[in-house]
């Protein structure tokens, strides 16, 4: 198969409207079929969660045995290799230290005038459940990304939800990067069913106030469903990126950060946006070249994502028109393949992340650089931000004038209350007392 090119000249809007557009875009056949699924674990909690993981997940799954016992955490660390636990503890200090640098202040104020202040005070939500997926691979990476930001800012109950393994398990990877993060709740149910137990609690799986991380149409679908219910955080579909390069980029990386989100699986997209026709031709060569050192599974995907119309190579009359393309898109992830990528930064102002320059490899991004992987899809990358320690924070505005300080501030209330009809606004700042008439 080879790569769809899609060249914007010869679009219409029609054509470069079906170009934006994700595969999590219309999730209206999701939408419908979640219903069942969410009903049966709000009456039969346990059961179904169960009975879900049998038939969704093909997995031994018992309702008395839905969360991890402390004995699985330590299994799943004897389990590991040296490597891959050295590198999970790498990437938690990494993240734990970029997200105790997003904290902001207890408390601030502010005073406006004399014997007026105002402020702002910062608190952890009550509870949260983070989202780990499992249908395309293990991601013990998403539960470090959502639980650690979520220690960080003081949440006193955090939990993780994720499907079983094939044997009724838990993967042992997660774990431990959940014991890294210091969250010991860990319970095995995912896809919609996992969304509808933390919305209402079962026997085992407690409700809880918000529900964050990345996931399936299935999981998307239900928490659209189930947004009256539970907060269900900032959005997270399946992957997507674009790398947007010029005449100085190298076509092998390139090649690689081009396949690095198109592996995920078929539901993804990848662009590769470029003004530059030979630089397209030899990053399609090189493409074809690095299908040979990936697995059948992952080439599967890429090739499906790369050859259809949510992905391939993205054809600009110059470098303006493809960073409008790229704002027009608002990416998941942004990589910028160029000799002077800073240039590009003021012209780009939609996308979860920014990733500069060849040596900033997405994948390095996702794993280790420290900021948040579970970035807004879907086009909410204009609207919306990635995960941060601010999605498990509310904020109170603090107020505080004294008797000296509110003579300066009554009048203009007056004016304000008087003209909108409001009079109990306005004898509030009048201190109206025994009957006296207002000042």
């Amino acid at each position: 198969m080879t790569i769809a090119v899609h060249d914007l000249a010869q679009l219409d809007a029609a054509g470069r409207a079906a170009l934006i557009a994700r595969s999590e875009a219309d999730i209206s056949d999701f939408v419908g079929r979640v219903g069942p699924i969410i009903d049966a674990v709000r009456s039969r909690g346990d059961d179904a969660l169960a009975e879900f993981g049998r038939q969704f997940d093909r997995a031994d799954v018992q309702a008395g045995a839905l969360a991890a016992r402390p004995e699985d955490f330590d299994a799943a660390e004897t389990a590991l290799d040296d490597e891959i636990r050295e590198a999970m503890q790498f990437a938690a200090d990494r993240i734990r230290r970029f997200h105790q640098r997003q904290m902001p202040e207890d408390l601030w104020m502010e005073e406006m005038a004399p014997g007026v202040m105002a402020g702002e005070r910062s608190l952890p939500i009550p509870s949260v459940a983070c989202y780990v997926p499992r249908g395309k691979g293990a991601f013990p990476s998403v539960a470090l990304m959502t639980t650690i930001p979520a220690v960080v800012a003081g949440v006193p109950r955090v939990i993780v939800l994720t499907p079983p393994t094939e044997r009724g398990g838990i993967d042992d990877a997660t774990l431990h990067a959940c014991r890294l993060a210091g969250v010991t709740e860990v319970y095995k149910c995912g896809g919609a069913q996992a969304v509808a137990a933390a919305a209402y609690g079962t026997e085992t799986v407690p409700k809880v106030a918000k529900i964050v991380g990345p996931g399936s149409s299935w999981v998307v679908a239900a928490m659209q469903a189930l947004a009256g219910v539970i907060d269900v955080g900032p959005p997270a579909g399946p992957s997507e990126s674009i790398v947007l390069a010029d005449s100085s980029a190298d076509p092998r990386r390139t090649a690689l950060d081009l396949l690095n989100e198109a592996e995920h699986g078929d539901d993804s997209s990848a662009f590769l946006v470029t003004d530059d026709r030979q630089l397209a031709g030899k990053v399609a060569e090189e493409v074809a070249f690095l299908w040979g050192h990936m697995g059948a599974e992952r080439v599967g995907y890429s090739r499906a994502v790369l050859g259809g119309s949510n992905g391939g190579i993205v054809i600009a009359a110059d470098m303006d028109e493809a960073c409008g393309f790229v704002n027009d898109f608002a990416p998941e992830h942004l990589m910028v393949e160029s000799a002077d990528p800073w240039s590009y930064v003021s012209r780009l102002t939609h996308a979860g992340e920014i990733l500069l320059g060849p040596s900033t490899a997405i994948s390095v991004a996702n794993y280790v650089l420290g900021p948040n992987h579970v970035l807004p899809t879907g086009g909410w990358a204009r609207t919306r931000s990635p995960l941060s320690v601010f999605d498990y924070l509310k904020r109170q505005t603090v107020g505080y004038v004294t008797a000296q300080g509110l003579p300066g501030l009554a009048g203009h209330t007056r004016a304000f209350a008087r003209y909108e009809g409001f009079d109990a606004h306005a004898n509030a700042v009048s201190r109206l007392r025994d009957g006296g008439d207002a000042p």
